[in-house]
């Protein structure tokens, strides 16, 4: 199959501001798209109502994003970060994690960004010729890191193995997610319970020494 591209793969690009205030003015932007997106989709929204919302000029809007589709880039790739860098601050302590505190931190990097999530797939989807296929590099992204802190974990867990390991765990933050976010029903906490009992098991197995 031919690869996918996003339609915002185009000649012109956003513009990195050099000084505070015009970082500053671009958070602004990204906090008011990201408003705005989630409130009326990637379709229905318009860069003049962006602007209004940030309460800045369109032309300020367009100085910094000259498409909409270069903005929704840039929430996209927004979060990827805030994604990077949870998992780098448990990178920076997982040799002292048991089993059942690295189930929690693993799991609390999709909780936290629950929303931010949801909107940079749904503007994923909104943008790709085939919704549901996304591009991989993210998820490539993703497990490599989650491979990289289990082989800090585990001293013995040899590279072929975390990357099984990471890829079964990346699925079970995702369900996590899934199961959190889902419309309250009677046995739901019971059902959110048992399903980070079960990555806390399969995580015990990866270092049976971190079990307690």
């Amino acid at each position: 199959m031919a690869s996918q591209k996003s339609i915002s793969e185009t000649e012109v690009k956003a513009k990195t501001p050099q000084r505070k205030r015009g970082r500053d003015r671009v958070a602004q932007l990204l906090e008011a798209g990201a408003a705005v997106f989630a409130e009326r989709g990637y379709d229905a929204a318009t860069m003049t109502e962006i602007a209004a919302r940030a309460g800045a000029a369109i032309g300020s809007l367009y100085q910094f994003f000259p498409n909409k589709e270069l903005l929704a880039d840039a929430l996209v790739e927004r979060y990827g970060e805030h994604v990077f860098e949870r998992l780098d601050e448990i990178e920076a302590q997982v040799t002292a994690l048991t089993a059942d505190q690295l189930t929690d931190v693993l799991l609390s990097v999709f909780r936290n960004l629950a929303a931010e999530r949801q909107l940079a797939l749904s503007l994923l989807d909104a943008r790709w010729t085939g919704p549901s296929v996304r591009p991989g590099h993210f998820r490539s992204h993703i497990r490599a890191r989650i491979a990289g802190i289990l082989r800090l974990w585990n001293g013995e867990l040899v590279e072929t193995d975390a990357a099984i390991h990471a890829a079964v765990i990346l699925q079970a933050m995702k369900a996590d997610v899934q199961l959190t976010e889902e419309a309250p029903y009677p046995a739901k906490n019971s059902v959110v319970q048992a399903w980070r009992g079960i990555l806390r098991d399969y995580l015990a197995k990866v270092k049976p020494d971190a079990a307690n």
